[in-house]
């Protein structure tokens, strides 16, 4: 039932934000989010999350961690960067699914976000 009514807001032009996991072990909700963007064909994975972007280290704990702009899929592999666990990462990368990383506490950057405006860190086929 679910999928019904994403499929009809999506033929609306509405967007449609998915939450929680596929209810089956070994999947994570980072996995379960790229599988169902991946079927509904979107043309971005959102993850909001409590950062406002990639970090070469964990900003919380090295003042001198460096946000990420951009990156390609197989830097973030290579560098083993804390934004999906791996198999999400692979999966996005072969299915050329771009992922945005924003701040889900930062004021309006989700509709920044969708309105095209630049906020956070893209994960892109091309990257930096």
């Amino acid at each position: 039932m679910a999928q019904r009514r994403a499929d009809r807001h999506l033929e609306k032009k509405r967007v449609v934000i998915f939450a929680a996991g596929t209810g089956n072990p070994f999947f994570t909700t980072d996995t379960a989010a790229v599988l169902r963007a991946s079927e509904v064909g979107a043309e971005i994975v959102i993850k909001a999350t409590k950062t406002d972007g990639v970090y070469d280290k964990d900003p919380k704990l090295h003042s001198d961690a460096v946000r990420y702009d951009v990156l390609n899929y197989d830097e973030v592999l290579k560098k083993h960067l804390k934004v999906m666990d791996a198999t999400a990462i692979a999966f996005c990368r072969d299915n050329q699914l771009p992922i945005l990383v924003l701040d889900y506490q930062e004021p309006d950057a989700i509709l920044k976000a969708v309105c095209g405006e630049t906020v956070g860190t893209l994960i892109t086929q091309r990257g930096s």
